[in-house]
């Protein structure tokens, strides 16, 4: 089996080295990921400029092939598999920090997995809740493999993708979860540059339901959140009112 390892904290991060050493135990393993960090750039493809991919041997892979790309996550897996190959699996991660609820619109780490789906590949994201005194993306990467094995014996429905989320600490165990409302409530902070003119920063502080089911009320009660995303964003249960109103115009 060919697996493809990518991310959004770039090929440098202590996560993705860890997620690609342990995925040897499930076979043949490549890295391709951002050569800067890529967070919150959601599921972005770079089509105005030319893109650089280079083999890497800095990054602590070993003799794991690694390839860094001056573009995005998603980026990174088009040309994952369109210059080395289709893998029969893809896994994004372990990103720093959680990516729970509508941190999916913006996550670079699941916009690799969800590039990954489009392309028919079984695609997963993992990502570290990072409030816990120390990471330890060893742990979370042995239960990556698990999760990850066990996506590879019995596949995914077509157009759906694994979002997993690790709790800081020793997990209690594994659920299967739906999306939760957790969010960054944004902020705009202006300053001003040294000739007066104004500038701003977009910044914000997590907020949502502890709704119980839900991948943020796992994660906070010590457990890991498997969140089946599929992607198909219509709303099904909208369409006939929808028609309605279209034939009134």
């Amino acid at each position: 089996m060919r697996i493809l390892v990518s991310n959004d904290d770039g090929i440098f991060s202590p996560g993705i080295k860890a997620l690609g050493l342990a995925m040897r135990a499930l076979g043949e393993v490549y890295v391709v990921a951002p050569d800067v960090e890529q967070s919150a750039v959601g599921h972005g493809i770079t089509v105005r400029r030319p893109l650089r991919f280079k083999h890497t041997a800095s990054a602590g892979f070993g003799e794991i092939p690694a390839y860094r790309v001056d573009g995005t996550p998603a980026d990174c897996v088009v040309l994952g598999v369109h210059l080395l190959g289709r893998p029969d699996l893809l896994v994004s991660g372990i990103n720093i920090g959680v990516n729970l609820g509508l941190d999916l619109t913006h996550s670079g780490t699941v916009a690799a997995a969800l590039e990954g789906t489009s392309l028919g590949i079984p695609s997963l994201a993992f990502s570290l809740d990072t409030s816990g005194e120390e990471l330890n993306f060893a742990q979370a990467a042995a239960w990556a493999v698990r999760i990850a094995r066990r996506v590879a014996a019995r596949g995914l429905p077509k157009g759906v993708l694994l979002n997993v989320n690790f709790p800081p600490g020793t997990p209690k165990g594994v659920l299967a979860t739906r999306l939760s409302t957790h969010r960054i409530e944004d902020q705009v902070v202006e300053r001003l540059d040294p000739e007066g003119r104004p500038y701003y920063w977009i910044a914000g502080a997590p907020a949502g339901e502890e709704e119980e089911g839900t991948d943020l009320w796992a994660v906070r009660r010590g457990y890991i959140s498997v969140t089946p995303v599929s992607l198909d964003f219509t709303a099904t249960g909208l369409l006939e009112e929808v028609r309605r109103w279209l034939a009134e115009l």
